[in-house]
């Protein structure tokens, strides 16, 4: 029995560290198909550019650029188009412009179109304030000059001062439900009324009603920008409930915070995720 005692941990110790070993080997494997990856999209998106910590932080670079390309953009059903609005999203909200002209350059490679790049700016200006899409405009026209892009784009408004609120309201009411907005109307307090007006005439009005990118987008886009402002887990449980309404899914969803976080760090990455786990269940 002793024997067999011994025989048997001896084999069970064997067998763990072929264990590890292969494990190793898969790790190593994986490392560099990431690396790889990385390599190949930061190519595509950037060229020849490189990461300007690359000559003064190298092995910080490195870990940057694995992390984002090799992992993130790895993960999920995203097109890179979507990937680089939501990332400029991001930037946008967080005011880390010094990253944003070369994102908007590589959402043009990923086929945005100038129309699409300049309404994921406007979407954000309802929830970020306009100081800060003003600032994320200056440097994205900057990059249009710079690439011969002729401004102003064409117009894609779709409301008129006498059709705004209507039309507001109407798109608030595909989104969140007819009923439930006709409700905070009627039961605004007076003083605060001209708030819910506001919302109906501004933020779905002149912003959901333009042309240029079509409602599922523009939801994802909301989602990122509460998500990066942090502290806005009310209004970011709500857009979970507006992006299903809309047609986008749990995976979606997570797809999207997720390409925000080397933007926005892990915190306010895991607590939009709470968001979404308490309107959809955990494993839904």
């Amino acid at each position: 029995m002793k024997n067999f005692i011994s025989m048997f941990l001896m084999t069970s110790l064997l067998l763990g560290g072929m264990t590890f070993t292969i494990g190793k080997m898969s790790v190593c494997a994986a490392s560099k198909n990431r690396i790889e990856t990385a390599q190949q999209k930061q190519s595509q998106l950037f060229g020849s550019a490189k990461n300007k910590l690359a000559a003064t932080d190298p092995d910080f670079a490195q870990t940057m650029d694995n992390f984002i390309y090799g992992d993130v953009y790895s993960r999920g059903k995203l097109t890179d188009k979507q990937r680089e609005l939501l990332a400029i999203t991001a930037l946008t909200s967080s005011q880390t412009l010094d990253s944003l002209p070369a994102q908007v350059q590589a959402a043009l490679k990923a086929g945005a179109t100038p129309v699409e790049i300049k309404e994921t700016l406007y979407q954000c200006a309802p929830y970020v304030g306009f100081p800060k899409t003003v600032s994320a405009l200056e440097i994205t026209n900057k990059v249009f000059k710079k690439q011969g892009i002729k401004m102003p784009l064409a117009n894609q408004s779709t409301v008129t001062e006498a059709t705004r609120f209507d039309d507001g309201f109407k798109v608030q009411g595909e989104i969140f439900g007819a009923e439930h907005i006709a409700a905070m109307h009627k039961n605004s307090p007076a003083n605060q009324k001209h708030i819910a007006n506001y919302l109906s005439e501004f933020c779905f009005g002149d912003t959901y009603t333009r042309n240029g990118l079509d409602l599922q987008m523009r939801e994802l886009i909301t989602l990122c920008a509460i998500s990066t402002i942090g502290g806005a887990e009310p209004q970011v449980k709500a857009h979970v409930q507006a992006n299903l309404n809309v047609g986008n899914d749990k995976e979606l969803m997570l797809d999207a915070v997720t390409q925000c976080l080397p933007y926005i760090g892990f915190p306010r990455t895991l607590n939009a995720i709470a968001c979404i786990n308490q309107i959809i269940p955990a494993n839904a």
